[in-house]
């Protein structure tokens, strides 16, 4: 403003005051002309050399402050709308995907021009190698720097990929928060960076990068600026997991070409195979099912096609088409096998046709793959339900004061019922993968197949533990034991590897009683212990089912339980007829299981004592006297003795 007008704008009326709204005037011309915050000074400076009046001067200072916090909110909403502006043309970016390298260029030049950072990159995990690369720089000058590779839970990047959460440093190479390298500390000092930025880039649970924001001073991060970065980082992930997507959707295309070009290539078939695959085409396209697609080849094979699980085909022409890749003939028929990474998910099973010619062969394998990526997609449908099975058991084993009415809301959206009676199994793979990622990806198909039987079932799954925990339902007259080999079967059968699994007892209203939830896990996993330590790595079992051992298994030490089991029948005899074979059994054992020595100690014939020996193994079986009966029924008759009245 020139001092003319500021003068003008000052000068007072003829009675020596300001006129209204004087004071205000030429801090509005300031704002309409977007002068710096240091402009805002020159009025009221102005005024006290020209001695103006106290008053006057107060209300220039009020103007002032009223001015620049005017102007604040002005440059706030003006940020806010270039932030905006440059997430909504991202997203539009992301839209029209063509080059993900472009897109992911595009956020990292727009992450650095909105915080004002001399450099912003992004960094991703190599999975096949282990470790994390640079794939994106802005800013940029040491050529060390671009090519870092950096081994997991190394550096800043390390420490925001572990934890899964923004982490910012205005000193780098004095935090102590994260792990230093050699290699990656050199690369940081070649760019000269001081404080660093990062935020993880998510792919559902998973990190898959970081996207970083770094300046080559000490600088301090506003939360709005770290909540920016993190909206760039999610349309990132968004990016690469479009990009991947549209990868294989390119994938599967181009083997459907193949396959086309092949049948385009034979006479006599070609109108048949041609059919098949516009069929199979319009099933994908317009969401078909498996059973859809069986239907369908069925009619151009001129046979049966059915789709089955694994547990219910043949074993070994299963097997042995998932080995080769191809269908292989089964008796009238052929079976090919529908896999997904290793993962065997179901067959194909071909009746009444037991003559096939290499194309009706290669249809029947290609309506397999077909298969196979329709069950991947209804699989990942699914995945979010399963998910939701998963937070609740969850919350039934770790958040034991929810509203049971609540727990009984969640569960009737799943199908479930949590007032029936339902077993806690705990179930887990028995073989050693050779490295951490195999480790992991056999857990994760562990659980889906657990998921899966879950939904099935109309019960619980939820990955724990380095294993996996279901509640399912209990069925009337099945046992725990039975349901606990069923499910090592079951699992078994879907991952292709032993998987044991230890069951608890009944658990009666889980929603109402979540404690009992807990303690049945428990007990659940304290006998899939045991049955590794026995030996028994791929079956299945509950705490009954170890005899006295069950009593150091079981969560609630059932001691009547096992008593009745073991000598019962004894005591009710004994309480129905008046005899003495209790005290007699006592007598026998603690004499050596000498019957001369407990005649005397019972004061009674020895005949007496044969005849009520001979009673007993009427009521506990032939085998009673055996070593390991004869433990069981010793500890037995000590429990009844001590659980009884005292004696005088």
């Amino acid at each position: 403003m020139s001092s003319d007008h500021v003068q003008s704008a000052e000068r007072p009326t003829d009675d020596g005051a300001a006129p209204p709204g004087d004071a205000e005037a030429p801090f509005l011309d300031l704002l309409a002309r977007g002068a710096t915050a240091d402009a805002y000074e020159q009025p009221v400076l102005r005024a006290r050399a020209e001695g103006r009046p106290a008053e006057r001067i107060a209300a220039l200072e009020h103007a002032k402050l009223l001015a620049l916090r005017v102007r604040a909110e002005l440059e706030g909403r003006r940020r806010r709308e270039a932030e905006l502006s440059a997430l909504f043309e991202t997203a539009h970016d992301l839209a029209g995907l063509r080059d993900v390298d472009a897109v992911l260029q595009a956020i990292v030049q727009r992450a650095r021009s909105l915080l004002g950072t001399d450099v912003a990159y992004l960094s991703l995990n190599d999975p096949a190698r282990g470790d994390t690369y640079m794939r994106v720089t802005e800013g940029s000058v040491a050529a060390r720097f671009q090519q870092l590779r950096l081994g997991m839970g190394e550096g800043l990047g390390g420490l925001v990929a572990q934890t899964a959460r923004p982490y910012v440093t205005d000193d780098y190479f004095r935090d102590e928060r994260f792990r230093h390298t050699t290699t990656i500390d050199a690369g940081v000092r070649d760019e000269g960076l001081v404080a660093i930025l990062g935020v993880p880039l998510m792919l559902g649970p998973h990190v898959i990068g970081v996207l970083f924001a770094a300046d080559r001073r000490a600088r301090v991060f506003e939360r709005e600026q770290i909540a920016l970065l993190g909206s760039f980082a999610a349309l990132a992930a968004a990016a690469i997991d479009t990009a991947n997507l549209l990868t294989e959707t390119r994938s599967a295309l181009a083997d459907l070409e193949h396959a086309n070009e092949i049948i385009k290539d034979r006479s006599g078939v070609i109108e048949r195979a041609s059919d098949v695959h516009d069929r199979l085409a319009e099933l994908v396209l317009r969401g078909g099912g498996v059973h859809d697609v069986a239907a369908a080849v069925s009619e151009v094979l001129d046979g049966t096609v059915e789709f089955t699980e694994a547990d219910a085909a043949p074993a070994d022409a299963l097997e042995a088409s998932r080995a080769e890749g191809h269908a292989v003939p089964h008796r009238d028929g052929w079976i090919a096998a529908v896999t997904a990474g290793g993962e065997l998910l179901g067959a194909l099973v071909l009746r009444g046709h037991p003559g096939l010619d290499p194309v009706d062969q290669r249809t029947l394998e290609r309506a397999a793959m077909v298969t196979s990526l329709l069950l991947l997609a209804r699989r990942s449908a699914a995945e979010a339900e399963q998910r939701v099975r998963g937070e609740l058991l969850d919350d039934l084993l770790d958040a034991r004061d929810r509203d049971p009415r609540l727990l009984r809301e969640r569960a009737a959206r799943l199908r479930a019922d949590l007032d029936a009676t339902h077993v806690v199994l705990a179930a887990r793979l028995d073989t050693a993968a050779p490295d951490a990622d195999q480790e992991a990806d056999a857990r994760r198909r562990l659980w889906s197949a657990a998921s899966h039987l879950a939904a099935t079932r109309q019960g619980l799954a939820a990955a724990r533990d380095g294993g996996t925990v279901l509640l399912l339902p209990l069925a009337p007259g099945d046992t725990a034991t039975d349901l606990a080999r069923r499910t090592a079967r079951h699992l078994g059968t879907a991952v292709h590897e032993p998987v044991t699994v230890g069951a608890s007892a009944p658990v009666a209203h889980p929603a109402a009683d979540p404690d009992a939830v807990v303690a049945g896990y428990e007990e659940g996993r304290r006998c899939l212990d045991a049955l590794r330590l026995l030996g028994r790595a791929g079956d299945g079992a509950a705490a009954e089912d170890f005899g006295f051992l069950g009593l150091l298994l079981a969560g609630d030490r059932d001691i009547g339980g096992f008593v009745e089991r073991t000598i019962g029948q004894v005591v009710a005899y004994d309480a129905g007829r008046g005899t003495d074979l209790v005290r007699t059994l006592d007598a026998y054992f603690a004499c050596g299981m000498s019957p001369a020595r407990t005649k005397d100690a019972l004061h009674v014939h020895v005949n007496t004592v044969a005849q009520r020996l001979e009673r007993v193994g009427r009521l506990l079986g032939d085998d009673w006297q055996s070593p390991a009966r004869a433990l069981e029924i010793q500890l037995a008759l000590r429990l009844h003795r001590l659980a009884g009245p005292a004696q005088s």
